[in-house]
């Protein structure tokens, strides 16, 4: 818990700048908009990043009408001294209707770990994404590249990430539901690659979200119990507030 306490500590700043909900800034055309989320444990792409803690995880996001946005995102992570205890994911991107219902969303991500003892250096990397989605009704499907070229973090490597998603609001209700299935090809799948999936809902109270999913892949397992319950199927459970 010492890690997540220290998280909280380092991304409070952010909270505190972070304004409510989509608040419009005088001026014209910019948005504000923050929250908090509560996870018990940090799955990224199937694998956990907290060692199956429990992770805090604030964002803060500025976007114009123009279809343009920047942000940060953090979570308290546990992933040895290279790393440290902190992760901040520093973005940025564009994104607009490209037909009745389609968008389109392209950005980079640059992965920041301000506390590891090689921090702005090796374990940090950026990535290039792109997002496409359709709505039908209640129903939403999505399909996601992203891209990290070669770089030092990588070992001189690259990596390619491919998700599909399925997402629907039950009507009359806060509850959505949703599932989706990736494929990690590179340098940042175990075993040069692997396959992760996850099903869930999310019930929305105003700016209260609760969410519950269960996460798994297809990563054999070593035999190390240190290692493979990073990679176990769980569920995962979260709590959010948007500010």
């Amino acid at each position: 818990m010492t890690r997540l306490f220290a998280a909280a500590l380092f991304l409070s700043p952010m909270l505190a700048a972070a304004p409510a909900a989509a608040q419009e800034v005088p001026g014209g055309g910019i948005d504000l908009s923050g929250g908090v989320d509560l996870v018990s444990d940090y799955r990224y792409r199937g694998l956990s990043l907290s060692d199956r803690d429990v992770a805090v995880q604030p964002t803060i996001t500025v976007s114009h009408d123009s279809g343009f946005y920047a942000g940060a995102w953090g979570s308290n992570i546990d992933r040895g001294a290279a790393y440290g205890d902190v992760e901040v994911d520093l973005y940025g991107g564009y994104e607009t209707e490209i037909a009745s219902g389609t968008r389109l969303d392209v950005g980079l991500t640059y992965y920041w770990h301000p506390g590891g003892d090689k921090a702005f250096g090796p374990s940090d990397h950026g990535e290039a994404t792109a997002r496409l989605s359709y709505m039908l009704g209640p129903v939403e499907a999505s399909g996601r590249v992203a891209y990290a070229w070669d770089q030092a973090a990588l070992g001189s490597a690259d990596n390619l990430y491919l998700n599909l998603g399925l997402s629907a609001g039950i009507p009359n209700t806060p509850v959505t539901l949703a599932a989706s299935i990736g494929r990690s090809d590179g340098a940042l799948a175990p075993g040069g690659d692997y396959l992760d999936w996850s099903i869930g809902a999310k019930a929305n109270f105003d700016r209260l979200t609760l969410g519950l999913k269960y996460v798994d892949t297809d990563i054999r397992k070593t035999g190390v119990k240190a290692i493979d319950r990073r990679y176990d199927a769980t569920v995962v459970a979260s709590v959010g507030l948007a500010f």
